[in-house]
């Protein structure tokens, strides 16, 4: 909030923030998650650690735990309802790398979850650094043996909690509840235990992007909620019922528009975490000495992550999914030409544009047919430069007979010759040849104007002949 002139003015947000409290698009929240974790940045620069780590044996005892973890994360999703499937499967790979890459470490059985969710959203090796980095960078030290990190937090969200609502910490302090008693799973596995799947997609959106105070502000929305009222109070007269309370917490309260709302109006900044933190490890040391586990510094969001690691070009490149890269063959270097001297492609092409198609010279049919177009009558039929015939070439073969002078007509009697003293059968008068068409096919009678003209031509010519 800013002041000016008197009057309170909200901050803008920034779009990318704006974003992360609206949700993230589905299609995109694996993408986003990896880049606001600084997880892509993470896995380029250790390019093929993964696939190292992936290929070691690992240690026995670490195993023989993942594998027994295996079947309780998320039972009823389809990653990981089969034995053997390939969710399991590439659970164990991530959570073998980890135990892998931070042996002093090892494996804690609340990473599982935290896995778990991320390889529903990104593929194994995405998977594995947006882990290290929440264990890293968001809860430094929470997995780590004596879990003295989440006791310190758990001592941090006590101290926020008389400031957010007195009545519930004056309720806790009461029945002298631990904060380790109710919020070890909360925070431990980010909610993703607790709350209904929408309500924990729109909490880590908001996580991965603000950091672990988006983590303070869930719990204390929860404890406000089942214990802020004193006629709940009253249902809680000990530690017992105070417990069961918050281990069943009304749906309405997880609802995600409700959750995220509340959330966003709680007045906790990651300036009153690391101010709660000091004071909280001052007395720490005080009471109960140094810490033994030495966790790396938190880092609040995205924008702190990325300050404290600021990415190079090479490791923001976006890489193709589903292009191969392959390296690009060598340019061919292109021969030098004399002075004047044209290349082949020139040559080439001026050949091409020196061809031309041969002229057809169209001749007009001179019998046209009932379907063509009429004709202009003024235009001659041919052309009278060209002569009609050959004149040394005889009209016809003078070897050839004439025609025969006296033709048969076709329905006379014949008489038919004897075969062995047995007239052959005749053949009806009605019945013409197989080779000749009957009479009373009046298709075949039709006869076009091109037929006539070759008809007169033909008995013009066989005047001709018999003249000769």
């Amino acid at each position: 909030m800013s002041q000016q002139q008197g009057v309170t003015q909200p901050v803008p947000l920034s779009p990318v923030r704006l974003r992360c409290q609206k949700g993230i698009p589905p299609s995109l929240r694996g993408r986003a998650w990896l880049y606001l974790s600084g997880g892509k940045v993470k896995r380029e620069q250790n390019r093929g650690k993964f696939e190292e780590l992936d290929s070691q044996a690992g240690d026995p005892k670490e195993l023989d735990v993942i594998e027994k973890d295996l079947h309780r994360q998320f039972p009823f999703h389809e990653m990981f309802v089969s034995r053997g499937g390939h969710g399991q499967q590439d659970l164990f790979r991530v959570l073998k790398a980890y135990t892998l890459y931070r042996p002093e470490e090892g494996y804690c059985q609340a990473q599982a979850p935290i896995a778990a969710v991320l390889l529903m959203h990104m593929p194994a090796e995405d998977a594995f650094w947006g882990l290290v980095q929440i264990c890293e960078k968001y809860l430094p030290g929470y997995y780590s043996a004596g879990l003295e990190a989440i006791q310190l937090d758990g001592e941090i969200l006590y101290a926020l909690t008389r400031r957010v609502s007195p009545l519930v910490y004056r309720h806790l302090e009461k029945h002298k509840m631990e904060p380790i008693l109710y919020m070890t799973e909360w925070f431990m596995c980010a909610f993703s235990r607790t709350l209904p799947w929408a309500s924990v997609l729109r909490v880590w959106d908001m996580f991965l992007c603000d950091g672990v105070k988006i983590i303070f502000r869930v719990g204390l929305v929860l404890l406000k909620c089942m214990l802020g009222t004193r006629e709940k109070l009253k249902a809680c007269q000990g530690q017992y019922e105070t417990m069961e309370l918050l281990r069943a917490i009304e749906p309405r309260y997880m609802q995600e528009g409700f959750l995220v709302r509340e959330v966003l109006e709680v007045p906790v900044s990651e300036r009153d975490v690391e101010r709660e933190h000091h004071v909280q490890l001052k007395r720490w040391r005080k009471n109960r000495g140094e810490l033994h586990c030495k966790s790396p510094p938190r880092m609040h969001g995205a924008r702190a992550i990325m300050a404290s690691e600021p990415p190079s070009r090479q490791d923001l490149r976006q890489n193709p999914t589903i292009i191969v890269e392959s390296p690009l063959p060598p340019p061919q270097p292109t021969p030098q030409l004399k002075k004047g001297e044209k290349s082949k492609e020139e040559k080439s092409k001026k050949k091409g544009s020196m061809k031309k198609a041969p002229t057809v010279m169209e001749i007009p049919n001179p019998y046209p047919l009932a379907g063509d177009p009429q004709r202009d009558p003024q235009l001659p039929l041919r052309d009278p430069q060209l002569p009609l015939r050959d004149p040394q070439l005889p009209l016809r073969d003078p070897q050839l007979p004439l025609r025969d002078p006296v033709p048969t007509l076709r329905n006379s009697t014949v008489q038919q010759p004897l075969v062995n003293d047995t007239p052959l059968p005749n053949t009806p008068e009605d019945s013409p040849p197989p080779h000749q068409p009957t009479l009373n096919d009046q298709s075949l009678l039709t006869v076009s104007p091109l037929q006539k003209s070759t008809q007169s031509l033909s008995s013009i010519e066989a005047d001709q002949d018999t003249y000769l």
